[in-house]
């Protein structure tokens, strides 16, 4: 059994993507925060670390059909990131934006929390939109070259100058959906909100939560994947 406790969160959740309910019960970002080491990321929020890892463990006992991601080449993860992730994002973000305008405009003065929600999803929305353009005409590109050892000459950054800059703006993503998920009482819509309410604030969860799982299939396995890459071929 892998001594999970020795761990970082981001490499438990790697190493098996189920983990992952286990630190969403807890609270514990193990995406954006995803290089905290387990301990410490249970200290933080006042948690039993045995309790943590016995669910942990307990997991990693159980048969999973789960994808197994960092088995998986930088080519194939691209293209899924690209495929599922990117274009979830792209198809989601003017249909979540139309629920949150309606919801201001019908529940606004009794919920002014639902302008602060379509601002801050807003400028998600604008800033996601060059995120993946980045990464989709620079960065990936990048990587693909260098897998396949056609870059040419090169010096060291070339990927890892691009990577600290989309893991900062990932981290700006994930601080902005901490804010929402608080103003939105985690999704829970108020007695008095309709069915347009209840169904928003399950778009905005479920955009959140892709949003974690695309978060950590680049911080924690395709990007750490991508640095070696990077390394081998300058060396």
């Amino acid at each position: 059994m892998e001594a999970y406790d020795q761990k970082t969160v981001g490499e438990v959740v790697a190493s098996n993507f189920r983990t992952a309910a286990v630190f969403d019960k807890y609270g514990i970002d193990f995406c954006c925060k995803g290089n905290t080491p387990l301990t410490k990321a249970c200290e933080k929020r006042d948690l039993d670390v045995a309790t943590v890892l016995s669910e942990i463990n307990q997991l990693a006992t159980e048969v999973s059909d789960e994808e197994d991601y960092k088995s998986w080449s930088a080519d194939r993860l691209i293209d899924h990131i690209e495929s599922k992730h990117h274009r979830y994002v792209e198809e989601k973000i003017p249909v979540i934006l139309q629920f949150l305008q309606k919801l201001c405009k019908v529940h606004g003065e009794r919920h002014p929390e639902l302008f602060q929600i379509y601002e801050l999803f807003q400028a998600c929305a604008g800033d996601l939109a060059q995120h993946m353009k980045k990464e989709e005409l620079i960065l990936f590109p990048r990587i693909r070259k260098m897998t396949s050892g056609s870059y040419g000459e090169t010096t060291r950054g070339a990927i890892g100058s691009p990577v600290s800059v989309m893991m900062h703006e990932h981290d700006t993503e994930g601080e902005r959906f901490r804010t929402i998920a608080a103003l939105s009482d985690h999704y829970q819509a108020p007695k008095d909100g309709c069915t347009t309410y209840r169904v928003a604030f399950a778009m905005l969860k479920e955009f959140e939560q892709d949003l974690h799982l695309h978060i950590h299939l680049e911080n924690n396995i395709l990007f750490p994947m991508a640095l070696k890459i990077e390394d081998d071929y300058v060396n």
